[in-house]
């Protein structure tokens, strides 16, 4: 079956890649700066009506978390590694004269015992400001990220957010939201999980988890397991394990297909991405065709089987996986594999988009430049 992407994808906001063709006034920019376990990322962007446009990015693989696991503290070589990003991160701020931002750090941050040692020198280094978010804002910035992929028909959501420290997941209740208003009211929860001002019936959070497990964090517990399918099994029964606490975990299997279409799960990760863009068959990644692609769990657990058969070293030259990706290519799919033995749906929506996002959405909505998203 070919795949589908969700109705009214891109109805509201959309992310416009490509440059404005007028340079933009610094006091129209925002920048989010998303330094997590495995990369460090940043966009800039100007608030155009529903929407942005992206004026410029940056990504780079920086291993924060290398051996945290381990010892409990982020390596020196890390560190050094992470602040030579943020060193260019800090360059294009400044040339395009940025002034409203947010400059986030995660799990890798959360955990590490010398993350204040860290954070004090970034600033002394570059003189950038980063904040230790918790991991209910992680959740909240990765929900409001999603909203656009939101079907009208859903009424019962869960979003999926895989970490390289760890995985965020946050079921949400949309039934007594109008349908046209269920992108707009995930959008609104940029002022908090429970905030329920407004003139519409609001987005319900039932339930949220941070597993303190990331596709890094998972693939280094199981490191010293040699046999390449039984660490995944492993690997995908252990994630499994830490979601017994999670509330919907025993949510009642769906009867038939009008049910499930009024559930929704999107995921939104690296890890996603990957697996879509190889059910894609794509020789090099293209966002339009990933993001909000819908896919079947069919079509998820024939791409992860043909990694497993792979085997390590066959996924270290796979095109589709790429260079920055193989190695936690599999600890990835057995948390993606394990949420889908989990719930009561056969779909996932694809999401090449999250906390970056999440920080340059929230932000514009806090100042009511993102249209219909004011409190």
């Amino acid at each position: 079956m070919a795949p589908k992407r969700p109705k009214g994808v891109d109805v509201f906001p959309k992310v416009v890649e490509d440059a404005s063709p007028m340079s933009p006034s610094p006091t129209d920019l925002y920048a989010a700066l998303d330094l997590g376990t495995n990369s460090c990322r940043m966009l800039i962007a100007q608030s155009k009506g529903s929407q942005f446009h992206v004026v410029d990015s940056f990504s780079r693989t920086v291993q924060l978390g290398a051996g945290l696991e381990r010892s409990g503290r982020m390596s020196r070589t890390s560190m050094y590694r992470t602040i030579q990003a943020l060193r260019v991160c800090k360059q294009k701020l400044k040339k395009h004269k940025v002034r409203r931002m947010r400059l986030v750090a995660t799990e890798a941050c959360r955990r590490a015992l010398n993350a204040s040692d860290f954070i004090a020198a970034v600033k002394r280094e570059t003189g950038l400001r980063l904040e230790i978010i918790k991991p209910e804002e992680e959740a909240r910035l990765a929900v409001i990220s999603c909203a656009p992929l939101v079907s009208a028909k859903t009424e019962q959501l869960l979003v999926v957010d895989i970490g390289g420290g760890s995985t965020e997941l946050v079921w949400i209740d949309l039934s007594s939201v109008p349908s046209w208003d269920r992108p707009r009211s995930i959008m609104r929860l940029h002022a908090g999980f429970h905030h329920f001002d407004g003139p519409f019936p609001a987005a319900k959070v039932i339930d949220w988890i941070s597993v303190p497990l990331g596709v890094a964090t998972l693939r280094d517990q199981f490191r010293d397991v040699q046999d390449d399918p039984a660490r995944y099994a492993l690997m995908s029964c252990y994630f499994e394990e830490k979601l017994a606490d999670f509330a919907p975990y025993d949510f009642a299997p769906l009867k038939n297909a009008e049910e499930r279409q009024a559930f929704q799960i999107i995921g939104t990760s690296g890890t996603v991405t990957t697996v879509a863009s190889s059910h894609l068959g794509l020789k090099r990644y293209d966002r339009t065709k990933v993001d909000g692609l819908r896919m079947s769990s069919e079509q998820i657990d024939k791409v992860i089987n043909s990694y497993l058969e792979l085997g390590p070293d066959g996924r270290r030259h796979d095109p589709r996986i790429g260079n920055d990706r193989h190695a936690l290519i599999m600890s990835g799919s057995a948390i993606l594999q394990a949420l889908l033995r989990c719930w009561p749906t056969d779909r996932l929506s694809v999401a090449d988009r999250g906390l970056r996002e999440g920080l340059l959405y929230a932000q514009m909505c806090a100042d009511g430049l993102i249209e219909g998203t004011a409190l």
